[in-house]
């Protein structure tokens, strides 16, 4: 026999969101207009090209910044990700994470550089980074779903607000961590708080910020594989569709092509740490 909930959150939060959706769903229709627009212009561009012209422009811009080796890497990547058949899902993937990491980035950049500089705001934000870094990454589409349905929309929005704590820790870390001394010589020698920004503290910062990319990186590649489940396209509907119809081929192509994704973007950024 089943007692009656004593805490129903949902009592409180759904005629909020039936609310949005009733008075706001102007501004939504905006939202999502202006999202699919963008990523749709960046599917695009990764689409323009055969896919054997794209990984090989992507293989040679990777062996001019780094090397043959991880050239042979991304070869290999590439080579995963075409064979697989599923060349056009890794794009659209990798459109929506660069898309999310992007948009992540402009967001908790910003404001870990304004955090470690203010302590109570820094004490503020800690509580509530933990609790989005505790939640279970689904919980993130539910909320996204309800407001804006299914779709690359609210798995792009759940992908941006997964990725925005481990880019804001890490943001923060880097610049409590860059010498005093260094700040004090460029205020000596006159520098503006721009200059010396620009300048001394992102160089001094730069290892641990590019972590702090590539963890968030990571972590939104995870988002939109589980996004799937929402409508989001990309690899993530081809493991959803493997599991569902019970085909193992297709489930086993498209978690090697997820991978192979993984890798290359790891191990790319990882490269740039030195």
């Amino acid at each position: 026999m089943s007692s009656s909930p004593l805490l129903s959150p949902g009592d409180a939060v759904a005629p909020a969101i039936a609310w949005l959706n009733a008075h706001a769903h102007g501004l939504f229709q905006a939202i999502s207009f202006g999202i699919e627009t963008v990523l749709g212009a960046i599917e695009a561009c990764l689409l323009a090209l055969p896919a054997t012209a794209m990984a090989a422009l992507i293989i040679a811009l990777v062996f001019w910044r780094q090397g043959s080796r991880m050239a042979t890497l991304s070869a290999l990547c590439m080579a995963v990700a075409g064979l697989s058949g599923l060349w056009t899902e890794t794009m659209e993937t990798v459109a929506l994470v660069t898309l999310a990491v992007t948009i992540s980035v402009a967001i908790a950049f910003p404001l870990g550089v304004l955090a470690a500089r203010r302590p109570l705001l820094e004490a503020a934000l800690r509580p509530t980074l933990d609790l989005m870094q505790t939640v279970p990454p689904w919980v993130y589409l539910i909320p996204a779903v309800m407001i804006f349905s299914l779709g690359k929309v609210p798995a792009l929005l759940a992908t941006v607000i997964y990725g925005i704590p481990p880019m804001l820790r890490l943001t923060i870390l880097a610049f409590r961590q860059v010498p005093s001394e260094l700040v004090e010589l460029g205020a000596a020698s006159g520098a503006t708080t721009f200059q010396t920004l620009t300048k001394i503290e992102i160089p001094a910062a730069r290892k641990t910020l590019l972590l702090g990319l590539n963890q968030c990186i990571l972590l939104s590649l995870a988002m939109v594989v589980l996004a799937g489940l929402v409508g989001a396209g990309g690899l993530g509907a081809e493991v959803t569709r493997g599991l569902t119809r019970m085909e193992m081929g297709l489930g086993l192509r498209s978690g090697l092509s997820i991978v192979a994704v993984a890798i290359f973007l790891d191990r790319v950024t990882r490269r740039a740490l030195g």
